[in-house]
C-alpha cells in the first residue's frame, strides 16, 4: 500500500506510517507523553527528512492526545487550571521555538540539531527511567519495602513569588514555575516535533510535586493545545507540515491511545517504565551512530 508523501517527496507504507500511530498512541494513554520522542527518530529512519518529521509528527501528537485526555478527564485526572498555565508558556516557547527553526534552517544545520537534541534527550531520560525501573523491581523482587519519595516541589519554585493554590493538584506554588516548564516544553515541541510529556511528566511530579492522579492527564491537556500551536506555526513558517503523513498516522495514534489508556488500568507501571526505558535508549544509540556514519548523499539541494 504505497503512498507518496508531497512535502516529503518520497513513497512510502501506508499500512507502516499507521502501525506507527498507533503505537505512538498506545505510549500516549499508558504514559501521557504525546509519543512525538519515537515518532519522529522512526519517521528519520524510514528515510522521511528530519524537518518533515518533526513538522507532521507534532500535528500527529495532537490526535493522540485528545482521545487520552478525554478519557483521563471522565475520570478526573486533568487540572485546567495548572494545564492552562502551562499551555500558556506552551505557545510562547512554540513561538521562540519557530523563530531559532528557521535561523538554524538557514544555516543547513536544523536536520544535525534535531538529531542532536534526540541523542541527549533520549540518553538522558532512557538511563533515569531505566535505573529507577530497575530498582523498584529489585526491590518488589527481594521484598524489602522501597521507601516512597515524599511529594514536594522543588527548593527553586518554593522561593519564586505570586503563589497561587492549584486545588486539584494540591499545589500552593507560584505560577512562574509552570509557565517556565510550559515554555521549554514548547521550544521542544516545535523544534523536535515532541509533544514533551517525557518531560513534563517527571518534572510534574519531582520539581513541582504535583498530585500523581493527575499528573497524566493534565501533561496531555498541555501536550494537546501546544501542539495545536505548533502545528499552525510550523505550517505558517517552516511550511514542513506533511498532511498525508500526519493523516496516516492520526489514524494509528488516535485508536492506540484508547488502548493504552485502558492498558495503563492493568499492567505492571515498573515493568512498562522498563520496556519503554530500553526502546528509548536503543532509539538513541541509534541516532548517535547515524550521526557518525557517513551519509549517502554528503551534499543536499533544498529549496528554502
Amino acid at each position: 500500500m504505497d503512498v507518496y508523501l508531497p512535502i516529503a517527496n518520497l513513497s512510502v507504507n501506508g499500512l507502516v506510517i499507521v502501525l506507527l500511530g498507533a503505537g505512538t498512541g498506545i505510549l500516549s494513554g499508558l504514559f501521557g507523553v504525546g509519543g512525538g520522542f519515537l515518532t519522529t527518530p522512526l519517521l528519520i529512519f524510514y528515510g522521511v527528512p528530519p524537518t518533515v518529521a518533526a513538522a507532521s509528527a507534532a500535528s500527529q501528537v495532537t490526535g493522540a492526545s485528545v482521545s487520552g485526555v478525554l478519557a483521563h478527564r471522565k475520570r478526573g485526572g486533568v487540572d485546567p487550571q495548572i494545564g492552562g498555565v502551562m499551555v500558556v508558556g506552551g505557545i510562547i516557547g512554540a513561538g521562540i521555538g519557530a523563530g531559532l527553526f528557521r535561523l538554524l534552517q538557514s544555516w543547513g544545520q536544523i536536520d544535525t540539531v534535531i538529531n542532536i537534541l534526540y541523542v541527549v534527550l533520549l540518553g538522558t531520560i532512557g538511563g533515569l527511567m531505566g535505573r529507577e525501573s530497575i530498582g523498584t523491581l529489585r526491590a518488589s523482587r527481594t521484598g524489602a519495602p522501597r521507601r516512597a519519595a515524599r511529594r514536594r516541589h522543588h527548593p527553586l519554585v518554593a522561593s519564586l513569588p505570586l503563589r497561587w493554590r492549584f486545588y486539584k493538584s494540591g499545589l500552593y506554588i507560584s505560577p512562574l514555575a509552570p509557565l517556565i516548564l510550559g515554555v521549554v516544553v514548547g521550544i521542544l515541541t516545535m523544534l523536535m516535533g515532541v509533544g514533551g510529556g517525557f518531560i513534563l511528566v517527571p518534572a510534574m511530579l519531582y520539581i513541582l510535586g504535583m498530585s500523581a492522579q493527575v499528573v497524566v492527564g493534565t501533561s496531555l491537556f498541555q501536550i494537546l493545545f501546544v501542539t495545536v500551536a505548533t502545528t499552525m506555526m510550523h505550517a505558517l513558517t517552516t511550511r514542513a507540515v506533511d498532511i498525508v503523513l500526519a493523516g496516516l498516522l492520526l489514524i494509528g495514534s488516535v485508536t492506540g491511545a484508547q488502548i493504552g489508556t485502558r492498558l495503563a488500568g492493568t499492567a505492571k507501571p515498573e515493568l512498562l517504565r522498563l520496556v519503554l526505558a530500553l526502546i528509548v535508549l536503543a532509539i538513541a544509540l541509534r541516532m548517535a551512530f547515524g550521526l557518525g556514519v557517513r551519509p549517502d548523499a554528503v551534499y543536499t539541494v533544498i529549496e528554502l
